[in-house]
C-alpha cells in the first residue's frame, strides 16, 4: 500500500510549512496518521519508541503554532523527537534511524535546520533555549525559544539552574514545556482545568494581571493581597508545581492533556503572544496509542524490530554468552550477600546498568538518584565517609557529567568508591553522544585511582571484586554487549593490582592490549608470531612487564578502545620515556574524530579496531619500523 493511500494527510507534509497550511480540523486525523506511521516505521527498524508515541499531538501542535525553524524548538534528550523528525522533511528516511549512514538517533544540527540544538544527554534543553532567548532579545529578532523537557529530565540539577536563571529575566521570550509522562492524567486535568489554563494564558487574564500590577503597585497592601489571591486561585488547580514554578519567576499554566490538540493549539497560541518566562505543564502517556507500550513503557522505551500486531516477544534462543552488564548485576547481588556495607547507586539507569535484581533483593541498599550524575558521585562519597562501600553503576558518557565530583569529592579525599563503568568504548546505534571514548583519558590523570579493563566476562567479575576490596577510588570499565564467551567463576578472587597477564609468547612484535582489544590481538598474533599481553590495569601500569617487553622485542603496539590522546597507550609511552627506553611504538585506539552511529561492529571497523584494521596497521608499522632500524644500524 502506498504512503498516500494509507496516510493521505501525512503524505502531503514535507515540512512544517505544509502542516501550517492545513485547516485546524485536520490536525487530529494527521496525528492519528503520524502515530500509526511511527508504529509501522520503528517496529520495522528498531529505535526509541514509547516516548515518541507520547509526544505526537504535542509535536503537531508546536509546529502548527510556531514558525519553525525560525522559532527554536529545543527538545530534551531526543527520545521524544521521532515525530519531530517525520514532520521536518525526514519522513521517508525514518526507517534508517540509528543505522549506519541513516538518520541520527537524537537531535543533530548538521542533520536538519529544525534541530535547533544537538542533544543525546538529558536536561540541557532549558539552558540552551534560554541562551537562544537571550540572543533573540539582544538581536531584537522576535524569535521564540521553546524548550520541551520530560519530567525525568527535571530531576537533573542543570534544569533547575536554568530555571533559576531564567526566572529572574523578565524581558526574555522563553517558553518551557514540561512533558509530564510518568503519571496518568489525574481527574483535575479535564474540561475545567483546560478552561482555566486557557483563561490564565489568555489576553484577558494577562491584561488584568499587568494592568493590576501598574495600578496596585501604587498601593502595596492591595497589590500584596492581589498576588496572594491570584496564587491561591492557581493553587486550587495546581497546588504543587504551580506554586513552585511561580516562585521561581515563571508564569505557570497547567496541567493540561498533552493529547488534546484543540486545547494545545489554543493555549500555545495564547502563550506565543506573551513575554517573559512561561512554563506549560502537559501530561502525556508514554506509548500512547499502542497498548503494549502503554502497559509497559520501560520495555518499549528502546526496541529492536518487532511485529506490531504481536508486540515484543522474548527470544527463545539463549545468548551464546553473558553481557558485561549481566556479569555486573550478578556480581553486585553476590557481593551484597557477602558484605552488608555494599550499597548500589545509579543515576536513573536501573535497567540499563543491570540493577533490577539487586533493587528487588536489597531495596534498602539500592539508590536511584534520578538523572543526577553529579549527585550520584557525591552522595557515594558521603556514604564512603561514614563506613559504607558504595558502588556507582554509571555509563561512561554519563560519568563525564560528574567529573568534578569524581576529582573533588572522591579522589582528593581518597574515598573507597567503586565505579562500574558500562558502555565503555563504542556503543553502536546511539552514536557519538553515547560512545565511551574518553574514560581512560579522563581517569588516568587522577592520582591514586585504580583503573581496570577486563578482557572477558570472568575477568570483569574478578576485577569488580578487586576494586571493591580496595581502600581507594577504583574503576572497572566494560563495553556494551556480550563478552567472548568465557565461563564466569562463582568464586571471587582478587587480582594482583598493577599486574598484567602474558597471553601468548612470541617474538619481535609485542601487542599490549587493554580490555576488549585482547580478543582481536589474539586473533592476529599468529600471523605476526607476536607476543600478546592482557594489560588488565590502565593504572597502575605493569611497568616491569613493559620494560621487559621493550628489551626483548623489535617494537611495541598498544591497543585500546579509547581515544589515543592521553589514553592507556600514552601511559606506556610515558613509562618508556621516564626510563629512557627508545623503541618503535605504535598506539592504536579510537581516532581523533567522532565515530558516527551504526552497529558496534560497524563502528569498530570504521575506527580501524576490528581484526583486519588492526592487522593492516601492525603490518604497515612493523615494516616501516624494521626498515628504520636497519637504516640506523647501517649508519
Amino acid at each position: 500500500m502506498s504512503l498516500i493511500s494509507e496516510y493521505p494527510i501525512l503524505a502531503t507534509i514535507s515540512s512544517p510549512e505544509d502542516l501550517r497550511a492545513l485547516p485546524e480540523d485536520q490536525l487530529v486525523p494527521l496525528a492519528d496518521e503520524l502515530r500509526n506511521y511511527l508504529i509501522h516505521s520503528v517496529s520495522g527498524c528498531g529505535g526509541h519508541f514509547a516516548a515518541g508515541l507520547g509526544t505526537v499531538e504535542l509535536t503537531v501542535a508546536l509546529h502548527y503554532v510556531f514558525n519553525t525553524p525560525e522559532d527554536r524548538l529545543v527538545w530534551d534528550v531526543g527520545h521524544q523527537c521521532y515525530p519531530h523528525k517525520i514532520l521536518t522533511g525526514r519522513r521517508d528516511r525514518i526507517g534508517t534511524i540509528r543505522q549506519k549512514d541513516g538518520l541520527t538517533p537524537f537531535l543533530k544540527r548538521e542533520e536538519s535546520s529544525y534541530d535547533s540544538f544537538g542533544a543525546g544527554h538529558s536536561s540541557t534543553s532549558i539552558s540552551a533555549a534560554l541562551g537562544m532567548a537571550i540572543a533573540a532579545a539582544k538581536q531584537n529578532s522576535g524569535r521564540k525559544a521553546i524548550a520541551i523537557i520530560g519530567d525525568g529530565g527535571m530531576t537533573a540539577g542543570l534544569a533547575y539552574e536554568a530555571l533559576d536563571h531564567a526566572g529572574g529575566l523578565k524581558d526574555i521570550d522563553l517558553l518551557v514545556i514540561l512533558n509530564d509522562n510518568d503519571m496518568s492524567i489525574s481527574p483535575n486535568v479535564g474540561a475545567l482545568s483546560s478552561y482555566l489554563a486557557r483563561l490564565l494564558s489568555g489576553k484577558f487574564y494577562t491584561t488584568i494581571h499587568e494592568g493590576g500590577r501598574k495600578v496596585l503597585n501604587k498601593i502595596p497592601a492591595m497589590w500584596d493581597l492581589a498576588l496572594r489571591t491570584e496564587k491561591h486561585v492557581k493553587g486550587m488547580v495546581t497546588p504543587g508545581p504551580g506554586t513552585f514554578f511561580e516562585e521561581l519567576g515563571f508564569n505557570y499554566i497547567g496541567p493540561i492533556s498533552g493529547h488534546d490538540i484543540p486545547t494545545l493549539v489554543k493555549i500555545l497560541k495564547n502563550l506565543r503572544d506573551l513575554k517573559g518566562p512561561r512554563l506549560l505543564h502537559v501530561v502525556t502517556t508514554k506509548g500512547k496509542g499502542y497498548a503494549p507500550a502503554e502497559a509497559d513503557p520501560v520495555k518499549y522505551h528502546g526496541v529492536t524490530k518487532f511485529d506490531p500486531k504481536v508486540g515484543i516477544v522474548p527470544s527463545k534462543s539463549k545468548p551464546s554468552s553473558l553481557t558485561y552488564t549481566q556479569v555486573f548485576g550478578e556480581w553486585l547481588c553476590d557481593m551484597a550477600a557477602l558484605d552488608e556495607r555494599l550499597v548500589g547507586i545509579t543515576p536513573a539507569m536501573r535497567e540499563g546498568s543491570g540493577l533490577v535484581k539487586f533493587s528487588e533483593l536489597y531495596p534498602d541498599r539500592y539508590f536511584d538518584v534520578g538523572i543526577a550524575e553529579q549527585h550520584s558521585v557525591t552522595v557515594a562519597a558521603g556514604m564512603a565517609c561514614d563506613g559504607l562501600k558504595p558502588v556507582v553503576a554509571i555509563y561512561s558518557t554519563f560519568l563525564q557529567r560528574a567529573y568534578d565530583q569524581v576529582i573533588h569529592d572522591v579522589v582528593i579525599q581518597h574515598l573507597p568508591v567503586l565505579f562500574a563503568i558500562d558502555r565503555a568504548g563504542v556503543v553502536g546505534p546511539d552514536g557519538p553522544t553515547h560512545n565511551g571514548s574518553y574514560d581512560f583519558t579522563y581517569l588516568r590523570c587522577l592520582p591514586d585511582t585504580v583503573i581496570m579493563a577486563p578482557a572477558d566476562e570472568n575477568e570483569c567479575r574478578q576485577m569488580l571484586y578487586t576494586g571493591f576490596r580496595l581502600d581507594q577510588p577504583a574503576a572497572v570499565r566494560y563495553p556494551r554487549g556480550n563478552g567472548p564467551g568465557v565461563q564466569v567463576q562463582k568464586e571471587m578472587t582478587a587480582l594482583p593490582v598493577g599486574r598484567a597477564e602474558l597471553r601468548r609468547q612470541g617474538r619481535r612484535i609485542a601487542l599490549l592490549a587493554f580490555g576488549t582489544m585482547v580478543a582481536p590481538a589474539m586473533e592476529i598474533a599468529e600471523k605476526f608470531d607476536a607476543t600478546v599481553v592482557n594489560m588488565r590495569f590502565v593504572k597502575p601500569l605493569d611497568e616491569e612487564m613493559i620494560l621487559k617487553l621493550a628489551n626483548s622485542h623489535d617494537c611495541l603496539v598498544t591497543l585500546e578502545e579509547n581515544v589515543i590522546p592521553g589514553g592507556a597507550g600514552s601511559g606506556i609511552n610515558e613509562c618508556l620515556a621516564t626510563h629512557g627506553v627508545q623503541i618503535p611504538i605504535l598506539n592504536i585506539g579510537l581516532p581523533d574524530r567522532f565515530i558516527e552511529h551504526g552497529s558496534r561492529e560497524d563502528m569498530l571497523t570504521d575506527a580501524g579496531l576490528d581484526k583486519d584494521g588492526i592487522s593492516r596497521s601492525v603490518e604497515k608499522f612493523y615494516g616501516s619500523s624494521v626498515s628504520r632500524n636497519k637504516a640506523a644500524i647501517g649508519k
